[in-house]
């Protein structure tokens, strides 16, 4: 393992004392091991550290079934962990898809099942900076609404469920470079995954050609990007605050248990303030579109010289209106 002391201990310790719910002492941890050089170094950190925070180690590892080497490498890596005297849960997508949004879902699903047979409080992942600067990039790219480019935080609910575990990123601070500087020094293996080198995902080909290059021309952007991002994250967490103050006046939980939001009300607003609420009335409800423009199409058919519609929102739900009020229909 890692060398006792480093600098990137003492970083992540004096992060931990600054924010110690990030990964409370002596809670139970799950962490999510690919086999790659952030999840290691992840490890490495992590167990070098238990003796000063004095948490319980359990890993995970999802093999997706993408190559035909994968169950190897998995067995290779539960071996080693087994030799570290450490407890690996491994799993086997039973159904592998080549989608990296199917993939996620698979993991994350994997993982909560995990933690609460286990009874574990907090799931860890080894995101880094470079994974957060490129998620705000893609995500910029594609349009998101300003929620989304902030949207790879250091810790948020597992899931959607009231009993989802915590997931939690404590390396979002560390660069990618960091990680295999710190696996090279205390000799760790690394299990190299080839989809990673894959162009046709879009993750990767933004990450072999275009951060290198705006690292050339401002070298230390990819930390800036990250750091820009968390600015966002927290400057959407005050927003909300707000806006939920202001949805208290403009909507209501019927007798029935319906939610309405108030359209003519709403539509008086400024037009940045009706993006706002709207966004949040039904981010509140699980049914958020995920790019912007699709909220200012649903304004434009909610102004006040159109007529009751609706607009499907998912492939079971619908936004209704009359010319008084909005309801969802699923």
């Amino acid at each position: 393992m890692a060398e006792p002391w480093s600098p990137l201990h003492l970083r992540l310790h004096r992060q931990l004392l600054r924010d110690p719910a990030l990964l409370p002492a002596g809670a139970p941890l799950l962490l999510a091991i690919s086999g790659g050089q952030d999840s290691m170094a992840l490890l490495a950190l992590l167990r070098d550290l238990q003796r000063l925070h004095h948490w319980s180690l359990q890993l995970w590892h999802g093999d997706h079934g993408w190559r035909e080497n994968s169950a190897e490498q998995a067995r290779e890596l539960r071996d080693w962990a087994r030799q570290q005297g450490l407890s690996l849960h491994l799993d086997r997508w039973l159904e592998p898809q080549t989608s990296e949004q199917a993939a996620r879902h698979w993991r994350y699903g994997a993982l909560e099942a995990t933690a609460h047979r286990c009874g574990i409080s907090h799931v860890v992942t080894a995101h880094t900076a470079n994974d957060r600067a490129e998620t705000l990039l893609l995500q910029l790219a594609r349009g998101s609404h300003s929620r989304g480019l902030g949207s790879l935080r250091s810790r948020r609910p597992l899931s959607q469920d009231e009993n989802s575990p915590t997931l939690v990123r404590p390396l979002l601070g560390f660069t990618r470079q960091e990680t295999g500087e710190l696996c090279q020094q205390a000799g760790l293996p690394i299990w190299i995954d080839p989809s990673n080198q894959d162009q046709r995902y879009s993750r990767n080909r933004l990450r072999a050609t275009v951060m290198p290059v705006l690292e050339e021309l401002h070298a230390g952007s990819t930390l800036r990007i990250s750091a820009l991002a968390e600015r966002l994250a927290q400057q959407q967490d005050s927003s909300d605050q707000l806006v939920d103050l202001s949805l208290q006046t403009l909507s209501t939980v019927l007798d029935s248990g319906r939610r309405i939001l108030r359209r003519r009300a709403l539509m008086n607003l400024a037009p940045g303030n009706q993006r706002l609420l709207l966004h949040r009335w039904l981010q509140q409800q699980q049914a958020t579109p995920s790019q912007a423009d699709l909220i200012e199409g649903l304004l434009q058919r909610l102004a006040p010289e159109q007529g009751p519609g609706r607009a499907q929102l998912g492939e079971q739900l619908w936004l209704c209106w009359d010319r008084e009020q909005l309801w969802l229909e699923r």
